[in-house]
């Protein structure tokens, strides 16, 4: 069982509190480089690799500045995903817009950004020509079907909203052809949170071979292919994380044996890891506030589901640390709870951890990626800071917490006088 350890001593993060108040999002600067670089590294093998950064997992400009650095782009799915982008000085195909019922405006951004067009539907092909006129460059998203089986986070493939079935997306590429598109790549993403090697290399399998009847049908020689995100990483102690040097492997055997003799041999590949890259170098830290002993016995927080959906959606695990009392024993048993008034707001179910004192500083960890970013204001709560441990060890905000006036500034007829 791999121990799970918190980057940052209890008295520099008393420093660090005294500053900037809890709750917060902290994210390590250090190990987000490693990691991405540990990415690529097991990739090298390809002609061309591309790590297009999932926005939606951690969406600051600060930390997608910090991955274009190390060579990242993006994967977006909005007009605001595509806005950081161009703000993190992340522009044309670095940038991928993965569609989902986009609307005409978002077409238009990423095409005025240069971007990768990756479209979830055939319907789309007329749409975009429509409002926004036909890109250089476009990708179909594959869903599979019964081929996959999927998960629960993703759902199974023919139930899924995503992708095109296998003869839609042929016919999809003979008619952005008929159009004047030139240039083409493959999309699939139908796994997520994977922790075993095979799922990885089914899904290279499949569109590799997909790849290979695209080009001996419409003799089309695909520019790359994107084999999604879906890469997990071990929120529970027990769990091992992904080989990432074995998943590599993996794929580049099969892109030998598949992809070469097809005259594919120069087609990059492409991923658009989210979680993988920042998840486990994101921890939220909250404080004790108070404590309720009925039939059970609770741990209350100063964040709540707003600053962590995951337990409440999906009934996720993540570890949790008492700051100082990290190898007392765990002979207590508690909900850690948070304020909202809905009865799922809790981090942890039955958790045993060390005695809980109030003002005892709690630290939930693997929160950089789908934590800050699927904030909400339910109850008016108010989103916390995102702060950056940066590599030298100071410590930068990357994001301030919204205040009250942030809450009101939308309201119309409105003369701000609750906040007088």
């Amino acid at each position: 069982m791999k121990e799970k350890v918190f980057p940052i001593s209890q008295q520099r993060l008393e420093e660090i509190i005294a500053k900037y108040p809890t709750p917060f999002h902290i994210y390590d600067e250090k190990a987000i480089r490693a990691n991405i670089r540990r990415l690529f590294k097991a990739f090298s093998w390809a002609p061309e690799f591309r790590e297009h950064f999932a926005v939606k997992a951690t969406p600051n400009p600060r930390l997608m500045q910090i991955l274009a650095e190390e060579g990242a782009g993006s994967d977006c799915s909005s007009l605001a995903e595509l806005c950081l982008s161009e703000a993190a000085g992340i522009t044309g195909e670095k940038i991928m817009l993965t569609s989902n019922d986009t609307p005409a405006d978002e077409f238009q951004k990423a095409i005025d950004l240069g971007a990768v067009i990756n479209l979830d539907d055939i319907t789309h092909i007329e749409y975009l020509e429509k409002h926004a006129g036909m890109p250089k460059i476009m990708s179909f998203r594959y869903n599979p079907g019964n081929l996959i089986a999927g998960n629960d986070i993703i759902g199974k493939p023919m139930e899924a909203k995503y992708g095109l079935t296998h003869d839609q997306i042929l016919k999809a590429y003979k008619m952005a052809q008929d159009r004047g598109v030139k240039r083409f790549g493959l999309h699939c993403m139908v796994i997520s949170n994977e922790l075993r090697t095979e799922g990885f290399a089914l899904t290279a399998s499949i569109m590799f071979n997909l790849a290979k009847e695209i080009k001996e049908t419409l003799g089309i020689t695909l520019e790359f292919v994107n084999l999604g995100g879906g890469i997990g990483i071990p929120y529970e102690p027990s769990q091992e994380e992904v080989n990432l040097e074995e998943v590599g492997e993996a794929i580049h055997k099969l892109y030998d044996e598949i992809m070469v003799p097809a005259g594919l041999g120069q087609c990059a590949i492409c991923f658009e890891s989210g979680r993988a890259i920042t998840g486990p170098y994101g921890y939220l830290v909250s404080t004790a506030i108070h404590e309720k002993h009925t039939y059970k016995n609770y741990i209350g927080l100063d964040s709540c589901m707003a600053n962590l959906m995951r337990p409440a959606l999906y009934g996720a695990y993540h570890h949790i640390t008492v700051v100082g009392k990290e190898h007392a024993p765990k002979d207590h048993v508690y909900d850690v709870t948070g304020s909202l008034c809905e009865n799922n707001d809790k981090f942890a179910i039955d958790r045993q951890l060390p005695k809980i004192d109030m003002g005892d500083r709690i630290v939930i960890h693997d929160t950089g990626a789908h934590g800050h970013s699927m904030g909400f204001n339910y109850n008016g709560k108010l989103r916390s800071a995102e702060l950056l441990l940066r590599e030298d060890g100071s410590v930068e905000m990357i994001r301030r917490a919204e205040t009250l006036d942030d809450y009101f500034a939308t309201l119309t007829g409105f003369d701000g006088a609750i906040m007088k």
